[in-house]
């Protein structure tokens, strides 16, 4: 029942959430459920305004309920460096196809590794295929 309500979910590590990695637990524990999600065809204009509203730094990317990437303010910082414009852009060529994801009964230390090694600040939680 809790796994249904967890796909995907991303779970957001700053440094100022240490504390909320101290105690040993799972992904399961800790995600919220609440996440923006867009499709590729969307512009970053579109999707800025929506992360900025719902005050999120990453959205998952679904194509026919498939996912297929993550956009995070990263990738937003990259194509303003590009000088794209925002109502142009889209959201298939900034975000990061195929992202590397995690399952709700990881635990906490090896999300948090995944994340440390790879320089994320952001994972998608998946449970099985279904998204």
């Amino acid at each position: 029942m809790l796994a249904q309500m967890l796909m995907p979910v991303i779970i957001d590590c700053y440094p100022e959430d240490h504390d909320r990695l101290a105690p040993m637990g799972t992904l399961a524990d800790v995600v919220s459920p609440n996440f923006l999600t867009v499709a590729p065809e969307d512009t970053l204009g579109e999707v800025a305004e929506r992360m900025t509203q719902q005050n999120t730094g990453a959205v998952v990317v679904k194509d026919f309920g498939r996912l297929i990437g993550i956009l995070t303010e990263r990738d937003m910082l990259r194509a303003m460096a590009a000088r794209v414009h925002t109502s142009d852009a889209r959201v298939r060529q900034w975000m990061t196809a195929d992202p590397v994801t995690a399952s709700p009964d990881m635990d906490l230390e090896e999300a948090a590794n995944v994340m440390l090694d790879n320089g994320f600040r952001h994972l998608p939680v998946v449970d099985g295929s279904t998204v």
